[in-house]
């Protein structure tokens, strides 16, 4: 196996625009909103860019291969992480996501989320819970009214902010964003306010899940430094593990057999250095996500770039990696 790069699968939005093409020259023509750069759903599925495995689907890489691509604590039949990157050129509606066990039924996961903010413009805003609702009468009274606007939770944002959007959270993203979104593999949205673009609305199941107790905050993480680089561990729950590594050098890492990684380069450009049998490099630059297998083994990521790692995590493990960083 080695490090796999994918086709961008992009998707038309009504709030969708051309901010991509700042470091993409393959864009399509029309609004585009979303790019689902490593995905294995039912709505999109990645196909291998690079290497033997050129013009392999994900899914069919994975039964071909197993374990040794995603790891020996993930389930093949259901692959766990969607990355994407999402240009808001306008206001994305005010939604809801739901959780593992409110879906379970139809067989997809829940969608807690967390956003990278690639871009934002002065007066970017990003819709973060609420002020003054408290309860679901509430929320549904604001929705019916037509005053919802007046009692959302509002935060601007600039570059280089990481927000933790947690299934039940009522949010949105504010127009002039753009967005590196790491999340559960899901595509189950449920909005309550669309700006009158008539679209569906789906109250009632909103509704069912809004947990307002939820507040979105900005997630800044504990940074250790390391020969070369620095890593902040920004975020961790059951769903995924997100780190931001800053490459100044370079950063020697290992795969782990129970495990994929995913890396997502938010700034910067470099390459991934690593061997199989002979020693190979991958270059990564702004805006690409490489998926590394399981069981690659050693590998450098070299370079002068910032890279988002994201994975499902042994908990206690990582939880044993930070504490190792201030424990004396």
């Amino acid at each position: 196996m080695y490090p796999l790069k994918f086709e961008n699968l992009y998707y038309e939005k009504v709030w969708g625009g051309r901010n991509l093409e700042k470091f993409r020259d393959n864009l399509p023509e029309g609004n585009i909103g979303e790019s689902w750069d490593v995905a294995c759903h039912l709505n999109g599925t990645s196909v291998v860019l690079n290497g033997d495995y050129k013009g392999t689907r994900l899914d069919d890489l994975i039964k071909l291969q197993g374990e040794k691509l995603i790891g020996t604590k993930i389930y093949e039949d259901k692959f766990p992480l969607l990355i994407k990157l999402i240009d808001a050129s306008d206001k994305l509606s005010i939604q809801v996501h739901p959780n593992d066990e409110y879906l379970r039924i139809e067989g997809e996961f829940g969608k807690t989320e967390v956003w990278y903010i690639l871009d934002a413009n002065e007066e970017s805003k990003l819709i973060l819970g609420t002020k003054s609702i408290y309860t679901k009468e509430e929320m549904k009274a604001a929705i019916e009214n037509g005053t919802l606007e007046e009692h959302i939770n509002e935060i601007s944002v600039k570059k280089g902010q990481v927000y933790f959007v947690k299934s039940g959270l009522i949010h949105a993203i504010g127009r002039g964003i753009v967005i590196a979104e790491i999340q559960q593999n899901s595509d189950t949205t449920y909005r309550v306010y669309d700006y009158n673009r008539g679209r569906e609305l789906h109250v009632n199941k909103a509704l069912d899940v809004i947990d307002l107790s939820l507040k979105g905050e900005e997630s800044k993480g504990l940074i250790a430094t390391k020969e070369g680089y620095s890593k902040t561990y920004l975020c961790l729950c059951r769903e995924f593990s997100l780190e931001l590594y800053n490459i100044q050098n370079m950063a020697k890492e290992k795969s782990d057999k129970e495990r994929f990684f995913i890396f997502t380069c938010v700034d910067g450009e470099g390459e991934i250095i690593y061997s199989n049998g002979i020693v190979n490099n991958i270059n990564i630059k702004r805006g690409d996500s490489i998926l590394i297998p399981a069981f690659l083994g050693e590998y450098t990521l070299n370079g002068k770039m910032k890279l988002l790692k994201s994975y499902v995590p042994d908990m206690q493990k990582v939880e044993e990696q930070i504490l190792s960083e201030v424990k004396k």
